[in-house]
């Protein structure tokens, strides 16, 4: 059965390129897979199959192809018309084998909005068209319509983009736990009027949100120095983790190690700590406590990067002592201990 991508993106064959933006924004929206959480598989699909009907039908070469020959001569089935050496098609086994490898479609969305997930609340950034980037996908950014411009779709004839600047934002464990801001000065060289280069400074205020982990990108966009005919770079602040004295990190839990006597794992022993947020836990454990136990605490890990009202695990591990050389009493009164 054939795709009919104009069916999918709901427009006529005539549609111009803001016809298809309008119809893929509408649509992206309703069916972006963050805004239907309890239908996501079905909305993954359904947004996977606008965003590629929208990739098609925005490219001039891909939806000529498609015009004459269909989802076969995307897909390579039919001789395609010239396509003058787009890096949009890969050879395949003959010199007129070509390939459609639809992309990724989180960085469709973001390519026309701006950013990738409007609805996790990260806004607020003044219009500096900022978006962020977690490991794994892309979420937060400014409103949805507040940065992104009529010529997202990539131009063939459009200045080069200058490649993008990354920059560590070193963080400590208390400042990925409550969030906080940083500021940063960053100096950079602009065109003015004239096309003559001046320096400028700008202080960029940097808003860390509870839970994001290392590797999380903030993206600032176009902030890299003005060249002629040359599109700025991108300033991109990777988040780096410092190490905690007392805490690791295991995605959204928390682990932390206590140095407990043998005596204390086989009687008892009452964990005494202080949070990431200053409160003080006291966490009695009255099971036998051997090598491999470890005492779960709910709720007291990070906080979740998409809802900061929820939390992974506290785990608390041990690291008993034994003893080096027991007496012959000693000895005797263990194995009557075990004994009972």
């Amino acid at each position: 059965m054939r795709v009919d991508y104009y069916k999918i993106l709901q427009v006529d064959k005539n549609a111009k390129d803001d016809d298809l933006k309008k119809a893929y924004r509408k649509l992206a929206m309703k069916w972006h897979p963050d805004k239907n959480p309890n239908n996501k598989k079905d909305a993954e699909a359904k947004f996977k199959q606008i965003s590629e009907a929208y990739e098609v039908l925005s490219d001039p070469q891909k939806r000529a192809i498609y015009d004459q020959y269909g989802e076969e001569g995307l897909k390579g089935q039919v001789p395609p018309p010239d396509t003058g050496g787009s890096s949009f098609f890969s050879s395949g086994d003959g010199p007129t084998s070509f390939r459609f490898n639809p992309r990724n479609a989180e960085d469709i969305f973001a390519e026309v909005f701006g950013h990738s997930s409007p609805f996790s609340g990260m806004g607020g950034h003044g219009g500096l068209g900022m978006r962020t980037r977690f490991p794994g996908g892309i979420f937060g950014g400014d409103d949805v319509f507040g940065s992104f411009g009529e010529g997202g779709q990539l131009n063939p004839g459009a200045p080069r983009k200058a490649p993008p600047i990354e920059n560590r934002l070193t963080c400590s464990l208390e400042d990925l736990y409550k969030g906080t801001t940083k500021k940063m000065k960053i100096s950079r060289e602009i065109l003015d009027a004239n096309g003559k280069s001046m320096q400028v400074e700008e202080i960029l205020n940097i808003d860390v949100k509870p839970g994001w982990k290392k590797g999380t990108k903030i993206t600032y966009l176009e902030k890299g120095n003005e060249q002629p005919n040359v599109t700025p770079a991108d300033l991109v602040f990777i988040i780096d983790e410092k190490p905690h004295s007392v805490f690791t990190r295991d995605g959204n839990d928390l682990i932390v190690t206590h140095k407990i006597s043998l005596a204390e794992a086989l009687t008892g022993y009452t964990v005494q700590l202080t949070t990431l947020d200053g409160r003080n836990l006291t966490i009695p454990i009255n099971n036998v406590i051997h090598p491999n136990y470890e005492e779960v605490v709910p709720r007291e890990g990070m906080p979740l990067p998409k809802d900061p009202t929820k939390k992974g695990n506290l785990r608390i591990k041990f690291n008993i002592k034994f003893p080096t050389r027991l007496t012959a009493e000693q000895k005797s009164g263990i194995k009557k201990l075990v004994a009972a």
